[in-house]
């Protein structure tokens, strides 16, 4: 390769370099705000430097979206946290004038957002769910029936969780938010989730493993899920995903939701090689060497939103 031929290709790269940047910078920047909601015995960041979005936030942010993240009640009836979730919005479309959002939930955030996009659509302008029991998760049905009501171990699980959602909630530097631990065990249920469908049925699927409505008022409906359970030999959470996993059988599920509960509106895909914490990327990004990177995905996603329009 000769000197002159080297000296072009060099001012060539120069000249890209900054298209190149430029295009990464823009890639996750989507037009409406990403408002991210975590799950049961969720929060936003633990003492501002623990995510619960493990890397998520400031990965979309690079890219050049605006970034919120949530925190709601870690564990309470989806109305509840439905409503807490709407006042958060409605104070960031005072302060800063956004009109619309991008809600992601994760878990219990699915649901909770799902209940905003049907009582408030004028917030919304769309709802994706990770890993979200909305039929209902297995693990639920079981505590309820281990724990009936009137069995004197029912209320001290219930204030033991509790307590457990408080002290999370004073790591977070959360708003007071109230806490419900058998509120969110009924909502969680199956039995609690069939009615919940039926007060909001937006985006469902019109069959018992299928997708649902892409749009639906005006609002895009996504979903995606893992069918992993033991993905990484140092997560220390493994083991309590493998213990859920006991209750679904033979049926595909990430640890806490089976593989079909977690569809609704258009299924991006239901079948990733992540357990239910490696859907955001915990604990501390310990996911499996063979699936793709969460953070990815959601930086994949939030481009899709982009060029979309939203």
């Amino acid at each position: 390769m000769s000197h002159a031929f080297r000296r072009t290709l060099a001012a060539i790269l120069l000249c890209l370099f900054p298209l190149i940047a430029g295009a990464q910078s823009g890639y996750t920047a989507t037009r409406h705000p990403i408002v991210l909601v975590h799950g049961l015995l969720g929060f936003d960041s633990l003492l501002g430097v623990y995510d619960y979005w493990y890397g998520m936030p400031s990965s979309l942010r690079s890219g050049g979206a605006r970034v919120y993240v949530a925190n709601v009640s870690a564990s309470h009836f989806t109305e509840v946290r439905g409503e807490q979730l709407i006042r958060d919005l409605d104070r960031l479309r005072a302060v800063y004038g956004h009109a619309r959002f991008n809600l992601i939930g994760h878990s219990h955030g699915g649901p909770t957002i799902r209940y905003v996009a049907s009582v408030r659509p004028d917030l919304v302008a769309s709802v994706t769910s990770v890993g979200a029991p909305h039929t209902g998760s297995k693990v639920a049905d079981g505590l309820n029936s281990a724990l009936p009501p009137g069995s004197p171990l029912r209320p001290l699980v219930a204030g033991f969780v509790n307590a457990l959602s408080v002290f999370i909630e004073v790591l977070s530097g959360g708003a007071g938010d109230p806490q419900n631990a058998l509120g969110a065990l009924a909502s969680l249920s199956s039995q609690g989730a069939a009615t919940f469908n039926a007060q909001h049925p937006q985006g469902k699927p019109t069959s018992s493993c299928g997708q649902g409505a892409a749009v639906v008022n005006g609002i895009r409906y996504y979903s995606w899920g893992g069918t992993g359970v033991l993905t990484h030999v140092l997560d220390a959470s493994d083991p309590l995903m493998g213990a859920g996993s006991l209750f679904f059988g033979w049926e595909q599920n990430d640890g806490l939701v089976g593989r079909c509960s977690s569809h609704w509106g258009v299924v991006l895909r239901d079948d990733y090689f992540w357990n239910h914490l490696d859907e955001v990327n915990q604990v501390l990004g310990l996911t499996s060497w063979f699936a793709p990177n969460p953070v990815s995905v959601v930086r994949a996603h939030a481009n899709r939103l982009k060029n979309a329009g939203l």
